[in-house]
């Protein structure tokens, strides 16, 4: 719909669902106006100096248009170069001093470049806002603006967005000429994609896991994405199916760029099945064979839910989408429900041994939420105590001698001479020394006090 007008140089504003092909809607146009090397027209312009540019709110999603477009514009040879945080600057510093036509990147990376003078944008014809909803939500809005500055006037500029916010449409009045709106569809509730078929659960977050390991094994589960709330919660997931055997890993902010990539790309080559990541690092995902999406906790909001629920079900081919309700979240949930107009306002209550679990998934009865048997937990040896019964003699030559408890000491706590010890506690216990015991003392006062008929005392023999 959109390729008739972009390639006449007018600024559009595209709105369609994930997984319907955006960026070869922008693409195509964005390559078959370039000038190409092979051109004669080719020497006339700047050498090196980029003649389109595509901002992308993620990494990510940098890195998937850039692959798209390069496969595209092969034939062509153009020269296309992605710019992204994370990694160092010699790399894109290099490639920007040898020259490329084309120049996908995220927001921050780019001001960085053209800060540096090392990005020069005052010869781009062409500039694309892909997911310009997302770049609201992430805060990328002065950054975005602060680039079309950068621009010429004269240059085509082309948004696509699932979602039209104000914001969205402030800006194209901004910074576009007479923008041309394109709508795939009718409305905003009809973004998700038909084929996905939608389950929503009331679950508890401690049987999540084992829920999830059982729908690992349904007869249609390929891949999946799990998403996450926060990236603690999506490295605790992964650990968790890791250990009940399945191959998962981790996708967030914390982790470093190269980490990111090599799970990306171990996803994508089937070496890892389950990708648990969090909303910001999965932004843009188009991985091929992605058979479910489960919201492990609710989302935030409806737009939320339409992005994550997208990852599966593109191109045409269908997909699973599975939420987690929690008890807390009921309330959420509806607002989403009621915005999307779903049918699915009374989540039902559902534990890892429910039937309708079972039925619902394809999972076969009696199966288990792991593949593999827990690891043994290691116990430490106790100490050698000796023999049973006593701390007595020890083992082994260095070890102390037994206390002796038979010793006695004086009034003043100096110990007694051994003949002496044992004279004085005869005359203690028979009453032969020389002084009587305090017990005895102490009840000849009491009896004498009480008898020396003080105010309001009784004698002793009339009690």
């Amino acid at each position: 719909m959109t390729l008739s007008v972009a390639l006449l140089g007018t600024d559009l504003i595209g709105q369609a669902r994930t997984g319907t092909g955006k960026t070869l809607a922008f693409g195509i146009p964005v390559i078959q106006r370039s000038v190409s090397p092979k051109d004669p027209d080719y020497a006339d312009l700047p050498q090196g100096k980029p003649q389109a540019l595509v901002v992308a709110p993620t990494r990510e999603l940098a890195l998937q248009v850039s692959s798209d477009l390069h496969l595209a514009s092969k034939d062509r040879g153009l020269r296309v170069l992605t710019v992204y945080g994370g990694v160092g600057y010699d790399g894109q510093l290099d490639a920007l001093a040898e020259g490329v036509d084309i120049v996908v990147g995220t927001p921050g990376r780019l001001i960085d470049l053209a800060n540096r003078r090392a990005l020069d944008l005052s010869h781009v014809h062409a500039l694309v806002l892909d997911e310009a909803d997302e770049m609201l939500d992430l805060g990328f809005l002065p950054d975005v603006e602060r680039i079309l500055r950068m621009t010429p006037e004269t240059r085509q500029t082309m948004l696509f967005s699932a979602t039209m916010p104000s914001a969205i449409v402030a800006l194209a009045r901004m910074h576009m000429r007479h923008p041309m709106n394109i709508r795939a569809e009718s409305s905003y509730d009809t973004s998700m994609v038909p084929a996905t078929a939608q389950f929503i659960y009331q679950a508890h977050d401690l049987d999540k896991p084992e829920i999830i390991g059982r729908i690992l094994q349904a007869e249609d589960a390929e891949k999946i994405i799990v998403f996450t709330r926060t990236k603690r919660q999506s490295q605790r997931v992964a650990d968790d199916l890791a250990e009940r055997g399945f191959s998962a890993s981790p996708l967030h902010g914390d982790m470093a760029q190269v980490a990111r990539e090599k799970a990306l790309t171990k996803f994508r080559e089937d070496k890892i099945r389950v990708l648990v990541a969090t909303d910001v690092a999965a932004r843009g995902i188009d991985v091929r064979g992605v058979s479910h999406v489960i919201n492990y906790t609710c989302p935030e909001d409806d737009k939320t839910y339409v992005h994550r629920i997208g990852r599966t079900g593109r191109a045409g081919a269908t997909g699973t989408a599975i939420t987690f309700v929690d008890w807390a979240d009921l309330h959420r949930w509806k607002m989403i429900n009621k915005t999307l107009d779903l049918p699915f306002d009374e989540p039902q209550e559902t534990y890892s041994t429910s039937e309708h679990l079972f039925h619902d998934q394809g999972i076969a009865p009696g199966t288990k939420g792991r593949i593999v048997d827990p690891a043994p937990v290691e116990r430490k040896p106790r100490e050698d105590r000796g023999e049973r019964g006593g701390r007595g003699e020890r083992s082994g030559g260095g070890d102390r001698p037994a206390r002796n408890r038979n010793r006695t000491r004086s009034r003043s706590g100096e110990p007694l001479a051994e003949g002496a010890a044992e004279t004085g506690a005869t005359a203690t216990a028979t009453g032969e020394a020389g002084e009587r015991p305090a017990g005895s003392r102490n009840r000849n006062r009491r009896r004498r006090r009480s008898s020396g008929g003080g105010a309001g005392s009784a004698p002793a023999d009339n009690a």
